[in-house]
């Protein structure tokens, strides 16, 4: 959002501070203006301040923003900061839905092929892909159906189950219009009627659902399909007749806990559900934590009326958007599309696991587009955004991944671009190198780097993962362990400060510490490294605290990574007599790992050098890149890191090349 348009709705704050009073009033506005054939500028209260030109043309956008900050505030929620969904990327995923249909196949043949594995993985996953369950042909849209489409070709109903203030429908209406131009009149307002009566949108905001309805009256008559004042004519609806469709067809209702109050399912449903957690709710509440508390005991123990509960896939904290996308697949018609903006998370973090496998194994999900946090699409960048096609019932036999997008990807009044960088992940390979989680890998946008990162998820795929028992790392009974720093700086400030040799103290390690120096990762800490300079690398680096925090040695990485940096896993050995920050994760060796490292290459400082340098390798870099779900390397990650055996004379650890990628 452009410093002049926040701007705008900070003086609108000043002026109007009531926000519900703000959507009142701009939609009244924009009523009076369409009314009088006038931009809706030209009826806004005196005393609003001058509307930007960045919104003169947009009244939409406007009310989205408006409604979004409304509920920001209503659940205690900061309204700085929110972002409505841009109506051009909306305007992009309906017409590739509307026009280029479904399961479609790109040429040239899938870049992510059983041909492209090593010959010994290619084996074993072409065993696993002929003996998958639930195999079966990918269920084909009825694009000869026209019984249960408009004659703009819109298949109905269509449904969006958190309709906030109607900007997907509106979409869909501009569609329509744009399409029905060369219909003679009637037939255009038989057609209209059709698509209206086929409308199902619903939301559990009461503010939200009035604002959808005014909305799309407005927008209908400025497409010359209603008539506001009068009974219509031959090619316009009356008035009176839309607003009777739009009181029905637009409701208030929660269609999570609730029933679908419409008896036909729908056939295409295109929404943006919350992006929302629970623990993020009601934070302005008095009574916020055990309203929070409630909801979440509720929404887990939700039962079906055959005593089957709702949602089978809540992992952690319970997210809106997730529920939504699985009650989203309940709802709509066998055969039927679902199309959802949800975060990009979804597609790699583990609590998304078991909601992945719903849409593998139960339904069709034909494709993702996935947009990085710097498209700058959604939020302001600071989420990667995807987008789900799924077919509804079927089994997935193989996934078409387009990305990593940008916005100008998107064609207008087409969809997504034919050139646009995409992956096809095979069933039988996609579930050996996920172990079946369903997992989708993050891709460079470079065909060179695309190769490279699935010459890498190829060769390690099968390859025993770090905790693994029984290996040549541990053949042990006990597992290896991840563990984050047994310091946190906010707790413990009092005995953290600058690095100063001549003064008492021991080495606090944090995760700037871990840097890579002349192509290799090395600690910088004053302490160990005389030539660091004076810099973020002596602040916070000394612990004066109790004594029992100091620990051996302990091979360690950075847990919090720029996404935007070369490498991903910076690992390094942190010597005896360390205090390690939160913000550095470490490997929890058991007495017969760090026994095994030293009889095998001589000491333990030097197995440790020595394992490190295994696990800076480009090619395990590569990997946790294309599986990351954030910037955290979380413990779950390192612990499924794949490992090859070495040897004692292994080094990998000069890294040069990788840093030229």
């Amino acid at each position: 959002m452009s410093s002049e348009t926040s701007g705008w709705y900070a003086r609108l704050d000043h002026e109007c501070p009531d926000r519900a009073s703000q959507i009142e009033i701009w939609l009244d506005s924009w009523m009076e203006a369409t009314l009088n054939g006038q931009p809706v500028a030209a009826a806004l209260p005196i005393g609003w301040p001058t509307l930007p030109a960045g919104l003169v043309s947009n009244p939409g956008g406007v009310l989205d923003h408006l409604l979004a900050r409304f509920e920001a505030e209503s659940d205690g929620r900061s309204p700085r900061g929110v972002y409505a969904t841009p109506a051009k990327f909306v305007d992009g995923i309906l017409n590739d839905e509307l026009q280029h249909g479904r399961n479609q196949r790109k040429e040239p043949p899938a870049t992510l092929s059983l041909a492209a594995l090593p010959p010994s993985f290619r084996t074993f996953a072409k065993q696993v892909n002929e003996g998958i369950e639930g195999h079966s042909s990918v269920q084909e849209h009825d694009s000869e159906d026209k019984d249960g489409r408009t004659g703009t070709g819109i298949p109905l109903p269509f449904a969006d189950p958190c309709v906030g203030a109607g900007l997907f429908a509106e979409r869909i209406l501009r569609i329509h219009a744009e399409r029905s131009l060369s219909m003679e009149p009637e037939i255009r307002k038989a057609d209209t009627l059709r698509l209206l009566e086929g409308l199902q949108l619903i939301d559990s905001s009461e503010i939200a659902v009035e604002s959808a309805r005014r909305r799309l009256l407005i927008v209908l008559a400025r497409l010359d399909l209603v008539d506001l004042n009068g009974e219509g004519d031959v090619g316009e609806i009356s008035m009176s007749e839309a607003e009777m469709i739009l009181e029905s067809n637009v409701r208030c209702g929660d269609p999570l806990r609730g029933e679908w109050p419409w008896n036909e399912r729908p056939r295409l449903i295109v929404s943006r559900p919350p992006w929302l957690r629970i623990k993020d709710r009601f934070r302005g509440h008095p009574d916020g934590s055990r309203m929070r508390k409630d909801l979440s005991k509720e929404l887990r123990e939700f039962m079906d009326p055959d005593g089957k509960p709702r949602f089978s896939a809540i992992m952690g904290n319970v997210n809106l958007y997730r529920l939504f996308i699985e009650r989203s697949l309940q709802l709509c018609a066998e055969g039927g599309r679902v199309r959802l903006i949800v975060p990009d998370s979804v597609l790699r973090e583990k609590s998304s696991s078991p909601l992945r496998k719903i849409m593998v194994q139960e339904h069709n999900w034909e494709s993702v587009w996935s947009f990085p946090e710097d498209s700058r699409l959604l939020f302001g960048g600071s989420q990667g955004v995807a987008v789900l096609a799924i077919n509804t019932k079927g089994s997935t036999e193989v996934l078409t991944s387009f990305g990593p997008l940008t916005t100008s990807d998107i064609i207008p009044g087409k969809g997504l671009d034919s050139s646009a960088p995409f992956l096809e992940l095979e069933r039988g390979p996609w579930s050996m190198w996920t172990d079946a989680n369903w997992a989708v890998p993050k891709m460079p946008r470079s065909p060179k780097q695309r190769e490279r990162t699935l010459l890498a998820i190829g060769s390690l795929a099968d390859k025993p993962r770090l905790i693994e028992e029984g290996t040549w790392l541990n053949p042990s009974g006990k597992a290896i362990r991840v563990r984050v720093g047994e310091v946190d700086r906010g707790s413990w400030s009092s005995s953290i400060s600058d690095w100063d040799p001549t003064e008492p103290g021991v080495p606090f390690v944090r995760g700037t510490h871990i840097d890579i120096v002349k192509g290799r990762v090395s600690l910088v800490h004053p302490a160990f490294n005389p030539s660091t300079t004076k810099d973020a690398h002596f602040r916070l680096a000394k612990w004066d605290g109790p004594e029992e925090m100091l620990s051996g040695y302990r091979i360690a990485c950075q847990a919090i990574v720029n996404p935007q940096t070369e490498r991903r896993l910076l690992w390094t050995v942190i010597p005896p007599g360390c205090v390690i920050g939160n913000s550095v994760s470490f490997l929890d060796l058991p007495p017969q790992v760090m026994e095994g490292l030293e009889e095998r290459f001589g000491d333990i400082g030097s197995g440790m050098e020595v394992l490190a340098e295994q696990l800076n390798s480009s090619d395990l870099d590569l990997w946790s890149k294309a599986w990351a779900a954030n910037n955290n390397v979380n413990n779950y990650e390192i612990e499924t890191l794949p490992f090859r055996d070495i040897e004692p004379e292994s080094s990998d650890s000069q890294i040069g090349s990788q840093g030229r990628q």
